[in-house]
Parts: C-alpha cells; sequence; structure tokens
C-alpha cells in the first residue's frame, strides 16, 4: 500500500512564502510522475504543478512563476515551493503520485490527505 503524508501548510500574509512537502512510503517500484492539486473552497480540485520521472514539469497558469516543484528521488519525497502567495491561492493542497506498487503492477494514482493553505491579505 502507497501512502503519502503531506507537511507545511499553514497560514501566511499575502507575499510570504511557505514550502509543502509530501513524502511517499509503502511499496513503490516506480514512479511517473509526482504533482501537487489544490481544492479552493466551493471548486473543484485543480492541477496546481506536475513533475515527470523524465524531469519535465508542467504548472497552472496562475501560478507559474511563484512556484516551483521539485522531488528528491532518493527520498520518494516532492516539494512545491510556494512565493508570492496570494490570498486566491487558499486552499488544502493535496499531493499525488502514479506509481507502480510492486513489480508487475499497472501504474496507478494515489492522493494525500491534504494539507491546508490560508493566504491571508
Amino acid at each position: 500500500q502507497v501512502q503519502l503524508v503531506e507537511s507545511g501548510g499553514g497560514l501566511v500574509q499575502a507575499g510570504g512564502s511557505l514550502r509543502l512537502s509530501c513524502a511517499a512510503s509503502g511499496i513503490i517500484f516506480s514512479i511517473d510522475a509526482m504533482g501537487w492539486y489544490r481544492q479552493a473552497p466551493g471548486k473543484e480540485r485543480e492541477l496546481v504543478a506536475v513533475l515527470a520521472s523524465v524531469g519535465s514539469t508542467n504548472y497552472a497558469d496562475s501560478v507559474k512563476g511563484r512556484f516551483t516543484i521539485s522531488r528528491d528521488n532518493s527520498k520518494n519525497t516532492v516539494y512545491l515551493q510556494m512565493n508570492s502567495l496570494k490570498p486566491e491561492d487558499t486552499a488544502v493542497y493535496y499531493c499525488k503520485i502514479r506509481c507502480k506498487p510492486g513489480w508487475g503492477r499497472a501504474y496507478d494514482d494515489y492522493w494525500g490527505k491534504g494539507t491546508l493553505v490560508t493566504v491571508s491579505s
């Protein structure tokens, strides 16, 4: 069973920074991609940033130039550095990993439980 644990959320003033971490544990044979999504109150979950195993990245237009996704393969951990935060960045941030949970298994998606980021104006 693959488990994801996010950390680093909290309350920050507009213009501030936060760094989210997501550590994956369990039987992980091969990682295809790791990413961050967010869900604001009353809105659908949306992609924030994704980092593929080949190193390519994709960001939501709303966070380009402000957020940076990175990973530490040795720790199966993905990070999201968030700078110049805005009140509209307020949301629960979820980590997702696409991986094979064992030899011969198919790729599957696993989600963390989320961490709340609140940006005050």
